[in-house]
């Protein structure tokens, strides 16, 4: 028995095949930017804005002397308690904030979590380490302004998606390697882990909506000459980590026709062998990023009230 999407994501997915027969080449950083914007803004749009939820920005200065944008959800009325740090898709390569206002929006309303959205450069322009960067400065950032924030610093996660996930992961990490400040949780969504992952698997390849090219695009643009060479930091590519002893709980998920299924599946057995309490999911029949594109079907409603669940746990 060979895999198949899920009807009802298959459905949701038909009127991008056209247009996904003309994928941008390997290395094509502006093509990527220009083809996957659009799609994530409509996607991000594409369900009611909740009304009960209030955004601020804030700025801070990075050691490099940049301004970065960090935007506060916070839902009304909500009361003081837990947080998280949120942090955008994109493949490392494109992506910004406000295409993600809706999705950070929604989890706010769903769960009385606020969250602070982080507006990280992105390579090549920015490449490794200034994406972690950016995300630690961040995180101290809200740990900081905690008590003016209403945010109990015992409860403050990191959450993300993709790339954006990844750099969750990978902020554990880094935070861990500092000795601070502490991270309750992390909640991983399809997270971009490995830079090793280059070889394509014949029985997924074909369902790959985030496909094997784009990785090899997107870790060449972060990592320059060391991608997939041995001098690859856990803090980049959070699948190089060797000791994941004391890192936060975690809750991981991804679609079982998503090219980061086995570094992600990894990850949850690597994190879970060294003592890291972890909540895994492997979705059946759904590749990356299907709870945006097919966010009506079964799947995507089961997937989302998960992360719910889990962001209310904080």
């Amino acid at each position: 028995m060979s895999f198949a999407l899920d009807p009802e994501v298959a459905e949701a997915l038909a009127p991008m095949a056209e247009a996904a027969t003309s994928l941008p080449e390997v290395g094509d950083v502006e093509g990527r930017r220009a083809f996957w914007e659009p799609v994530i803004g409509a996607a991000g749009s594409a369900q009611p804005m909740p009304d009960d939820v209030t955004t601020t920005d804030h700025h801070t200065t990075t050691s490099d002397g940049a301004q970065l944008t960090l935007r506060w959800y916070v839902k009304d009325g909500a009361a003081p308690g837990p947080a998280v740090v949120f942090f955008h898709g994109g493949g490392y390569i494109f992506g910004h904030i406000d295409l993600f206002d809706g999705p950070v929006a929604r989890y706010v309303s769903a769960s009385g979590v606020s969250m602070l959205s982080v507006e990280y450069r992105r390579a090549p322009e920015h490449p490794h380490p200034i994406p972690i960067e950016d995300a630690y400065v961040a995180l101290v950032w809200l740990v900081e302004h905690a008590s003016d924030l209403g945010v109990d610093p015992e409860r403050i996660g990191v959450m993300g998606d993709s790339a954006g996930g990844g750099l969750a992961a990978a902020l554990t990490i880094l935070a861990r390697q500092r000795g601070g400040p502490k991270i309750a949780r992390q909640i991983l969504i399809m997270p971009m882990l490995d830079d090793r992952t280059t070889t394509p698997d014949p029985h997924l390849a074909p369902f790959a909506l985030w496909t094997y090219d784009d990785s090899v695009t997107g870790w060449r643009a972060l990592l320059g000459e060391t991608f997939g060479g041995p001098d690859v930091p856990p803090t980049a590519a959070p699948a190089r980590i060797e000791d994941a002893a004391g890192l936060p709980p975690a809750y991981i998920e991804v679609g079982q026709l998503d090219v980061f299924r086995d570094e992600d599946t990894a990850y949850a057995t690597k994190l879970s062998r060294a003592g890291v309490p972890v909540e895994f999911h492997l979705h059946p029949g759904v590749p990356h990023e299907f709870d945006s594109i097919a966010f009506g079907s079964d799947v995507a409603r089961r997937a989302v009230a998960d992360r719910v669940r889990v962001l209310r746990s904080l």
